[in-house]
């Protein structure tokens, strides 16, 4: 993985050397391993690199001898068959995404249909005067840009753009309430002013400063749930997730996994102890001195079952305080998820432990159907269903936000039109709409940015063409039956490794956010009311208020103000954290 950026202007003229050191220097955590730049007529490129596989000839840029160069943030898990099909001279190094350099050569701007990873690419083609950007159809790996009189940059990441000086700090209305009321954002605008995201899937031509083409590669197969007995299912579901997860531990450097107390990545790790011969190392946080269920104690057996070397995390209230505001000023395209929390921490603990790669569970539940809301989706009319997805927001009837309209749904009622005009099942739908909102936008963002913030990759094999396209069209008694999601990976996994009880009762993944709020809430309530970022949304008496009520929506509630008022100090008005959450917000910004 890597952090990717550039400037193509719209006159010809050689970028600003100054911008291009800006953003370098914005990306340097992402690539802590080296720094490449490339420069052509009015293009110039920079990347930084974190090495995982080719460690001594993969450095970027890689340039074709017609001098068409690729700098890339990506893993491509089949780069080996793909060289395969390439001639072989053309090959200059073992690097993962050099195939994708050759592939556009010979296959022009669908390049990228033929890639099976996670990926951010810009390839720039000065035969053609031509720059693309290519993002995988997933999302996992983020990549921006601006338009602007002095034409267009790109990068991983929106502070890059700010800190180069090519678009002032500022917010947009929409995303901002979508963030307040959902925890995210969707869409193609972000929540920075002037700051777009090249959407999943999506290929973008520019031209003199211009974007003059877009292709979009779906992530899902929108058609209908094929006709699968449950034996013919179980049997293709182990060998498509047995050859994800040994396509995704590809990698020149050591790996490990995250592992909870949840089905996804029981599965991973059972699949992961399989393929290696050493022992796994997984990853499991749990919380100290709190009511909310601790999952180490079912991690713990579950990897001595498996012969794991199991590293515990302990994340407890001295922690929220101390890493909050750092983690807010790690994910500048905001989520307000509190698992951004312990996957902090998580990441944190791989790099000291001499990890660059972890695997994780993301995208279980939105292929296999495992949240509650997913039932929703399939109540019949008489008992009041299909129920809309997200139908409420997080501040509806609090009284706390002077914006008090449902534009917020904006850009999920896009996703369920456009959706909605497919012939899919009413379970199918509810599943690309989060596959294409809260996945990329939430899930992602917190497992990017949280991770490579210390500098390690996070790998995803859920999210892989092959089981999409596999697990998506699966029939729907196969996914939800007798009230629980996820049956078809239940059934596999009770096989597979029974020890880790997977039709038991699980408890629900929670950060005890709102108990530490409310611990301190006299004390938080006024310095988050005076905030600049949370006066001009909400009503400053009803936030000091909000952060001494006992209820489990106000807590929740208070926890998204307060990570808003500590993102805002950083992204907005450029204060880096000064200490705690309580030094910080009594800093003057």
């Amino acid at each position: 993985m890597c952090g990717i950026a550039g400037i193509m202007t719209a006159d010809g003229t050689a970028p600003e050397p100054s911008a291009l050191d800006a953003m370098q220097a914005a990306l340097r955590h992402r690539g802590p391993d080296g720094v490449g730049r490339y420069s052509g007529a009015g293009v110039a490129m920079v990347h930084t690199r974190l090495a995982i596989i080719d460690l001594e000839t993969g450095d970027q840029p890689i340039i074709t001898p017609d001098g068409t160069a690729l700098i890339a943030n990506a893993e491509i898990y089949n780069y080996l068959e793909l060289r395969e099909t390439l001639h072989k001279p053309l090959l200059k190094t073992r690097s993962d995404c050099e195939p994708a350099l050759h592939l556009y050569n010979r296959d022009g701007i669908d390049f990228a249909n033929q890639l099976r990873g996670m990926y951010a690419i810009a390839i720039y083609d000065p035969g053609e005067g031509q720059l693309l950007l290519a993002r995988d159809p997933f999302g996992i790996k983020p990549i921006y840009y601006v338009e602007g009189a002095f034409g267009f940059a790109f990068a991983s990441e929106p502070t890059a753009l700010i800190k180069a000086g090519l678009v002032p700090p500022g917010l947009v209305e929409q995303p901002l309430h979508e963030m307040l009321q959902m925890q995210f954002t969707t869409g193609r605008a972000s929540i920075h002013a002037n700051i777009y995201r090249v959407l999943p899937g999506e290929t973008l031509v520019v031209a003199q400063g211009r974007i003059i083409d877009r292709r979009r590669r779906a992530a899902l197969p929108l058609a209908r749930p094929r006709h699968l007995d449950e034996s013919a299912a179980l049997a293709q579901l182990e060998q498509v997730l047995l050859d994800s997860v040994e396509v995704h531990q590809r990698s020149d450097v050591p790996y490990g996994m995250f592992l909870s107390g949840g089905i996804d990545s029981a599965a991973l790790l059972t699949l992961m102890a399989r393929l290696n011969d050493q022992p796994v190392r997984a990853f499991t946080a749990g919380f100290e001195g709190t009511k909310a269920h601790d999952e180490r104690a079912q991690a713990r057996a579950l990897a001595s079952h498996l012969g794991a070397a199991h590293h515990e995390v302990s994340f407890d209230e001295n922690d929220f305080w101390s890493l909050l505001p750092k983690v807010a000023a790690a994910i500048d395209d905001p989520a307000a998820d509190y698992a951004v929390l312990p996957t902090y921490k998580l990441a944190a603990a791989a790099r000291e432990a001499g990890l660059k790669v972890v695997l994780s569970g993301e995208g279980g539940d939105e292929l296999f159907a495992g949240y509650g809301r997913y039932r929703d989706a399939q109540r019949p009319w008489w008992v009041g269903g299909p129920r809309t997805m997200r139908r409420t927001g997080r501040f509806d009837r609090l009284g706390v936000l002077r914006e008090s309209s449902d534009r917020w749904r904006d850009g999920i009622r896009a996703a369920e039109s456009t959706l909605g005009a497919a012939d899919l099942s009413r379970l199918q739908l509810a599943q690309a709409i989060d596959c294409a909102a809260w996945l990329p936008n939430d899930l992602l963002i917190k497992l990017d940015r949280c991770l490579m913030a210390h500098g390690v990759e996070g790998r995803t094999p859920f999210l892989d063409p092959i089981v999409a396209d596999f697990a998506y069209r699966l029939p729907d008694e196969l996914k939800l039956r007798d009230g629980r999601g996820k049956y078809l990976l239940r059934r596999w996994l009770a096989n597979a490794n029974p020890a880790a009880e997977p039709f038991a009762r699980k408890h629900g993944f929670t950060v005890p956010v709102a108990e530490w709020i409310r611990g301190r809430g006299n004390e938080l309530g006024p310095l988050v009311a005076a905030q600049p970022g949370i006066e001009v949304i909400a009503r400053p008496n009803r936030v000091a208020a909000l952060f001494q009520k006992g209820g489990k929506r106000e807590g929740f509630a208070a926890w998204t103000l307060l990570f808003y008022a500590l993102w805002h100090r950083c992204h907005v008005m450029g204060a880096a954290p000064q200490g705690d959450v309580f030094e910080t917000l009594a800093t003057a910004a």
